[in-house]
């Protein structure tokens, strides 16, 4: 008994002093450009954009694969950033500038069918099957995959309410000069 045990406790040591040196040897480098561009980007891992997160959108954009007005969390100002970065011209009368929004759940028409926390890539909705669900408003992207499968369109995204955390003071706006 004691001999499969500590058989068990040095296989593993060795595999994971071997995955160690693999991981710091056998490492891939991303170009710097790809680093800069996920850096740039919000890092929500949302999925709005069409990739399944952050990493891999910068990468499409730094191969061209993708454009500069991919990412709606970051909106015009992001892709402004994006276009200065990549010195490419950037067509921004298509943007729309959203306000950040999360999902809320309308507790009288949700059945608990399971479908919109299944769906979330973050795991802002809990509940159980028939049960009401409830969003974690901070962990929540709104990435709007939890309104597409809602059979009884419980599941609505709202603009993030301002609260104390979420208030930045307003961008002035130019007066006219006195002459």
């Amino acid at each position: 008994m004691i001999s499969a045990i500590l058989s068990l406790a040095l296989l593993g040591l060795g595999l994971g002093v071997m995955l160690g040196f693999a991981a710091k040897y056998l490492k891939v480098e991303a170009g710097a450009l790809v680093q800069e561009i996920e850096d740039m980007l919000p890092g929500s891992q949302c999925g709005q954009c069409g990739y399944p997160g952050c990493s891999p959108a910068a990468e499409a954009v730094a191969n061209g694969q993708a454009t500069i007005t991919l990412c709606p969390p970051g909106g015009r100002t992001l892709a402004q950033a994006l276009a200065d970065k990549l010195g490419v011209n950037a067509d921004l009368s298509t943007m729309q500038e959203q306000a950040p929004q999360v999902a809320f759940v309308n507790e009288q028409l949700c059945i608990g069918c399971t479908k919109c926390f299944k769906r979330c890539p973050t795991d802002a909705l809990l509940g159980a099957n028939r049960q009401i669900h409830v969003v974690i408003k901070d962990a929540c992207t709104g990435c709007g995959k939890c309104v597409d499968v809602c059979p009884t369109e419980s599941v609505q995204l709202r603009d993030v309410p301002v609260s104390l955390e979420t208030w930045h003071w307003p961008k002035p706006t130019e007066l006219p000069m006195a002459s």
